[in-house]
């Protein structure tokens, strides 16, 4: 499904909510140049005018119509923080915290269909539940730098009589665009940089490739908008231009086939205190500001000089953020898809010169023999898609104290390039085939550690109740701390930073009176 996006307008000054919950962290949203009214997402319609606070309301002209939102009111205290709060309660964790970051303009980057005629180009989000349009031009989650873009957009459409695509057909130029923000910028005062920042336009075009029929409108709409938002037009707003070729009748957005048309090649931002790059096709967390907080706060559970798996690992964000600031003695970033590899590769050029540690970044499955992954360890970090954790991974790590002998045995086999396997197992070749070794490996001697640490970061709250109460089935895990993050104020969604430590660990209650008793004598 899309993420909701929009277009340009007249900005809205922002509000300031005044909360008096201890728990919640609301920075006052800045105030941009163009910027357009508040975001919401998705959560429950029905909370009532009675309880909810004005100041932090959505106020959205697409609420009723546009997919992409479900929560009116409160947007700093989404409906489900009080399940998650009951839910770590439960468990033990009694100072769960929620940080609910920027309530409105958050959203940098954006997945946006483009329908109706070249005339009245519709560019937005499916109605719910249909592949119905919405044009959602006021959307107030979008940075308002995006709403621009997409405005400028449609002039263009309008110009050079491109047709939007039409699904029942199959036929039209333009299917989608997407917008992604970088407010990296050196050149800026540090508070001026996200109201500032510039947009990477990727156009979905209908063809497979640039030689196909109607390239010369692609170009003309590329230059349109170069000229119109590029670096030397009267209002800088595009950072560049990109094209991507797709013409499967399926719902997959995004065709195999990429051209850097304009401006820049290289997307950059700086997020939990390092540059990383992004490609088009990368991954990227739409609420830079909430992805950058939920680092800062990772960032103190991991040791000083520790040894980090990092699974799910996309780019590498989160393992190469932990390099720079912990000191990491190794890093092991393990992804599936292989597009990811450029990025990373880009971003590690760009770590501080104090970085000294042994990293890699591996092109692999880890639901395949995911203990391999983990080995010699000291933390272990899971970013999973909103499914959960691959089901051979969960039982691993729920088994993980049974797994010691195991350990000793992989630890004294001969190493992969010796394996007589590997033909058997195809999936081990291509993970050193598209292995990237940075610095020189950890140990003469092999590690036989497990990790004694493990953090988990979910963006799907059903999956993560699941996986957490299987974690700690077996006991061999105990839940220390958990934080909650508003990546996407205005729905029920819930991001989750969850710290969990080897063996059964000592409840808060039991804690809090030793620390009393301390005190008294």
């Amino acid at each position: 499904m899309l993420h909701c996006h929009f277009t340009p307008r007249p900005i809205t000054p922002f509000v300031t909510c005044q909360l008096s919950t201890s728990s919640l962290r609301i920075p006052s949203p800045s105030q941009p140049t163009p910027l357009p009214p508040p975001l919401l997402s998705l959560a429950a319609k029905s909370i009532p005018d009675s309880v909810s606070s004005p100041a932090c309301s959505l106020q959205c002209t697409h609420f009723q119509s546009c997919s992409g939102c479900t929560h009116e009111f409160d947007l700093h205290r989404p409906v489900i923080v009080e399940e998650a709060t009951q839910f770590f309660n439960d468990l033990g964790v009694l100072d769960f915290t929620f940080d609910s970051c920027k309530l409105w303009g958050w959203r940098c980057r954006a997945k946006l269909a483009v329908r109706g005629s070249s005339i009245s180009p519709m560019i937005g989000l499916y109605q719910e539940g249909t592949h119905n349009v919405v044009d959602i031009p006021d959307c107030k989650a979008h940075h308002p730098n995006i709403n621009a873009a997409v405005e400028l957009l449609k002039r263009g459409i309008t110009e050079f009589d491109i047709e939007p695509y039409d699904e029942d057909q199959g036929t039209g130029d333009l299917r989608y665009v997407q917008l992604a923000v970088t407010t990296y910028s050196t050149s800026l005062p540090s508070s001026e940089r996200y109201k500032n920042g510039k947009i990477q336009i990727a156009l979905v075009w209908n063809s497979r490739n640039e030689t196909s029929q109607n390239s010369d409108k692609l170009n003309a709409l590329a230059n349109f908008l170069w000229k119109n938002g590029g670096v030397r037009s009267n209002t800088h707003l595009v950072h560049s231009v990109w094209a991507n070729f797709q013409t499967s009748t399926n719902n997959v957005i995004f065709g195999n086939r990429w051209r850097h048309l304009l401006g820049e090649r290289d997307f950059w931002e700086h997020v939990g205190g390092i540059d990383i790059c992004l490609t088009p096709s990368s991954f990227g967390q739409a609420n830079t500001q909430a992805f950058d907080s939920l680092l800062r706060k990772l960032q103190k559970y991991v040791p000083y000089g520790a040894s980090v798996a990092d699974l799910y690992a996309g780019a590498g964000v989160i393992g190469l953020s932990l390099a720079a600031t912990r000191k990491c003695r190794s890093v092991k970033c393990v992804e599936v898809n292989k597009e990811s590899k450029l990025s990373f590769e880009k971003t590690v050029e760009r770590l501080p010169d104090r970085v000294n540690s042994s990293i890699s970044w591996h092109h692999a499955d880890t639901s395949k023999e995911p203990l391999s992954w983990i080995m010699g360890s000291d933390v272990v970090v899971v970013d999973p898609p909103r499914k959960g954790l691959d089901a051979s991974l969960a039982n691993m790590l729920r088994d993980i104290s049974s797994f010691k002998r195991k350990v000793k045995l992989l630890s004294k086999s001969p190493p992969l390039m010796d394996d007589k396997k590997d033909e058997k197992r195809p999936w081990v070749l291509r993970a050193r085939e598209e292995t990237v070794q940075i610095g020189s490996t950890t140990d003469s001697e092999p590690n036989q550690s497990l990790p004694q640490t493990l953090i988990y970061i979910s963006c799907g709250w059903e999956s993560f109740k699941e996986d957490c109460k299987m974690l700690l089935s077996n006991k061999a895990w105990h839940l220390e701390k958990a934080h909650g993050f508003n990546f996407f104020p205005g729905t029920q969604s819930i991001e989750v930073l969850a710290i969990f430590k080897r063996g059964q660990g000592v409840p808060q209650k039991k804690k809090k009176v030793v620390k009393k008793k301390k005190k008294r004598l």
